[in-house]
């Protein structure tokens, strides 16, 4: 049981309320996450993650100074982060792939921090809401169970999650906090916005529409986000969602269709169209080569050419 929470192992659990009702300290800090500002991070600091991907530094990365991700409703934030090396990880789950993304979750840290540092794992869990469905339920449980079954120590500090997170707005339930940064010097995780979720963040919402699994987008090494190759076939079939109402993309695209953000039909038609647009994903990554972006001076990402 490498999991712990104040240096105690934690047990199997049947329910998240079951975690709450036996370590109190995690409702008080999880209450005192919510109350925290919203900050709106800029994107000259930012490594933006979207649904599905996750993204890995250190506090040596003179490029990204902020890891973030927003937009989650039933989905989980999961934030793990080395005390002694300072190596951190922030990924955007949902769900489709737990048992195999939490131990990639932990390889990427442990392969950042020297061995001969002290310090520890530390987890950090936001999203998920008390929906109808119980989807966040059964995700907040699956994830802890699967850092349960890690063989590295993990323990865990921050927990604003499902009944943590939610909030009653007009007799509908919903999420307290929907997107968090973590500060990569200091290791500060708080409640963030996102104006900008940069760069080709079409391209990335089509890989995770049409798919694809979690996948790491930043090579902390060169300071370059890396995006596919990705592999989709054209259908032209997914025109149809272009000509219905809010209300029915809602309902049939969404896992928590009264709860998602204003932006999230919006997002979903440009996404749609974007797969309209490029049909066959080959021609977008000419020699089956990733799409790379490094960072300008100026602060944004730019297309790297590759000769």
């Amino acid at each position: 049981m490498p999991l712990f929470v104040q240096k105690r192992g934690v047990d199997c659990l049947s329910s998240t309320a079951e975690l709450f009702d036996r370590y109190p300290h995690l409702q008080e800090n999880a209450r005192a996450f919510r109350s925290k500002p919203l900050v709106d991070v800029d994107p000259k600091c930012l490594l933006y993650v979207q649904q599905r991907e996750f993204a890995a530094t250190t506090p040596a990365d003179n490029c990204v100074s902020v890891i973030g991700s927003d937009d989650a409703t039933t989905c989980h934030l999961v934030v793990l982060r080395h005390t002694g090396s300072g190596a951190v990880c922030l990924a955007h789950c949902d769900g489709s792939s737990t048992w195999s993304e939490v131990p990639l979750l932990v390889k990427t840290v442990t392969s950042l921090s020297n061995v001969s540092k002290e310090g520890r794992l530390e987890l950090h869990l936001v999203g998920g809401f008390n929906d109808e469905s119980k989807t966040s339920h059964k995700l907040s449980l699956n994830i802890l169970a699967a850092f349960q079954k890690q063989k590295e120590d993990i323990h865990l500090e921050t927990c604003c999650i499902t009944e943590m997170n939610d909030i009653v707005v007009d007799e509908t339930h919903r999420p307290v906090v929907y997107g968090i940064g973590i500060n990569v010097k200091t290791g500060e995780v708080f409640p963030a916005s996102f104006p900008h979720k940069g760069p080709a963040e079409e391209l990335r919402s089509a890989r995770t529409f049409t798919g694809g699994q979690m996948a790491e987008i930043y090579d902390s090494s060169r300071r370059l986000v890396k995006i596919g190759p990705c592999k989709w076939s054209p259908n032209l079939d997914i025109a149809f969602w272009l000509a219905q109402d809010d209300d029915t993309i809602l309902k049939y695209l969404s896992t928590s269709p009264m709860a998602e953000p204003p932006h999230f039909v919006q997002h979903m038609k440009s996404t749609i169209q974007f797969l309209l647009q490029h049909p066959n994903s080959d021609s977008l990554f000419p020699g089956g080569q990733p799409q790379l972006y490094h960072r300008t001076e100026r602060g944004d990402w730019e297309r790297a050419v590759q000769s």
